[in-house]
């Protein structure tokens, strides 16, 4: 193989040329008029002014106006149903354990919110969990009793 033998592996491509004739005509493909029609600059991001103006905020992308907090995972009435016999304790531990719930990577132990779907008969008590208005109603009535509840 001498120099002038020597090929390329894949051919090289011409970049594409809008504008200039051919299947695109009118608006070339851009689609509108004024400053989007034109070549170089274009609308700057006015997301990245408000990024500029909270450092904390920086680097969290387009969805970051979600909350970095996260969310107490959830546990109906009707599970806690199924799964303890009546008298229990439930903890976040035991509904570990239980499979009810699951950790989340990085996360020790997970705050649990016990809300009321479904109906209970059992006299439970709850310790350590979020309960929201229903289920505590529906615990109270059955019997049972919320301890150290978090708010």
């Amino acid at each position: 193989m001498q120099l002038h033998e020597l090929q390329r592996k894949t051919p090289q491509k011409a970049p594409k040329r809008v504008g200039r004739g051919g299947g695109r005509g009118k608006t070339s493909g851009r689609g509108t008029k004024g400053q989007n029609a034109r070549a170089g600059h274009k609308k700057r991001p006015e997301i990245r002014e408000i990024m500029k103006k909270l450092p904390k905020m920086r680097g969290r992308g387009v969805a970051g106006l979600t909350s970095i907090q996260a969310k107490p995972l959830v546990v109906n009435i009707s599970s806690l149903e199924v799964a303890f016999a009546a008298g229990d304790v439930i903890t976040p531990k035991l509904l570990l354990e239980r499979g009810l719930i699951r950790t989340r990577r990085g996360a020790t132990m997970p705050d649990v919110k016990v809300l009321g779907g479904g109906e209970l008969t059992k006299k439970l008590t709850l310790s350590g969990m979020i309960v929201s208005g229903s289920a505590k109603e529906k615990i109270e009535k059955a019997g049972g009793s919320i301890a150290a509840a978090i708010k």
